[in-house]
């Protein structure tokens, strides 16, 4: 039986997202979306979901994206692992590999901010 590895989250990001660059030279963006699951009582639980985006997405990412934006992340999940002072961690993130906003920001004084690309809603 063959696998499948595809996610797609809609949610807000929770902090401006994080640049660097490898050794490679490539840019690399990250940023973590607020995911909520409304449970069977009603309440409501949030997921912090790591998003990771490569290349020519990193530099889209570093341009357009900012704390509080809704956006759609389609990607696949990806597993770390390493050893951290004798103690065997492990992380998962979705590596991006299409964006879509999901609407307008609110600053909170009424207008909603759009800082989106001309003609752009994918990436």
């Amino acid at each position: 039986m063959g696998s499948y590895n595809r996610v797609i989250l809609m949610g807000n990001l929770t902090r401006d997202p994080e640049m660097r660059v490898t050794t490679g030279g490539m840019n690399v963006g990250s940023f973590a979306l607020a995911v909520n699951d409304r449970l069977k009582d009603g309440k409501e639980n949030v997921n912090y979901i790591e998003c990771v985006a490569f290349g020519k997405q990193a530099d889209f990412v570093k341009e357009y994206l900012a704390k509080g934006l809704p956006m759609l992340v389609e990607g696949r999940l990806q597993q770390s692992r390493w050893e951290q002072e004798g103690q065997k961690r492990s992380k998962i993130a979705v590596i991006v590999e299409r964006l879509t906003f999901a609407g307008p920001k609110n600053t909170g004084d009424g207008d909603p901010e759009t800082s989106e690309p001309e003609g752009g809603e994918r990436f």
